[in-house]
């Protein structure tokens, strides 16, 4: 059985948009709101997952993370909306 891995976008307390992979989203937005998780979050806490898509494999899901982390926030929010 294959994992499902995500790509996901999550809005930090600060209003900044925070992009990242993980296999199941739950347990990785509790990391980031316990201060476990990405560096970039943990002074922006709390954070919140407003976008995700869901990938086969982990290295289709970070080739989306790194391809998003490129855009200007202007077009984040839209994929978002």
């Amino acid at each position: 059985m294959r994992k499902t891995h995500y790509f996901y976008l999550a809005r930090c307390s600060d209003g900044s948009l925070y992009a990242g992979t993980c296999i199941d989203l739950k347990s990785r937005e509790m990391a980031h709101n316990r201060g476990s998780g990405a560096k970039y979050t943990r002074s922006r806490r709390p954070i919140r997952f407003v976008y995700h898509e869901v990938f086969h494999s982990l290295s289709a899901a970070r080739k989306r993370e790194a391809e998003v982390k490129k855009w200007e926030k202007r077009r984040k929010e839209s994929l978002i909306d």
